[in-house]
């Protein structure tokens, strides 16, 4: 599953699904058990479906009725808020240093770096 069409396409998975949703909300909204539902029967069956690699199929679920989410999570730079959410973005810019929740949180991924990495971080290098 993926909400990120050019990434996910630049990628090329062997078979993968594209709802346009925000990021981090691929599996639907918080709380909303029949839209995760039916996004996650719908998945299952487009993946057992796909014959040819390298395909994307389009869910066909909205986040709202209209696009105006997009202007907080997708266009970081103007800062503004949306009309229809009040929201602002209020997101960090990016930078090489990874970021923690905790300094605990920290310690522990550096220990765990420092003892030979973890198999599930393998994008991450002791430095």
């Amino acid at each position: 599953m993926a909400s990120a069409l050019s990434i996910t396409a630049a990628v090329n998975p062997p078979r993968a699904v594209f709802v346009d949703f925000p990021l981090g909300h691929t599996s639907g909204k918080a709380n909303d058990k029949p839209l995760q539902r039916h996004l996650m029967i719908d998945t299952l069956s487009a993946l057992d479906s796909i014959q040819q690699p390298g395909e994307i199929r389009h869910l066909p679920y909205q986040w709202s009725e209209d696009d105006s989410w997009k202007d907080r999570v997708m266009r970081p730079e103007s800062k503004r808020k949306s009309a229809s959410t009040n929201h602002q973005d209020d997101r960090l810019a990016r930078t090489d240093e990874p970021q923690y929740q905790s300094q605990a949180d920290r310690r522990a991924a550096e220990q765990v770096l420092a003892s030979g990495g973890c198999r599930s971080c393998v994008f991450l290098e002791a430095g």
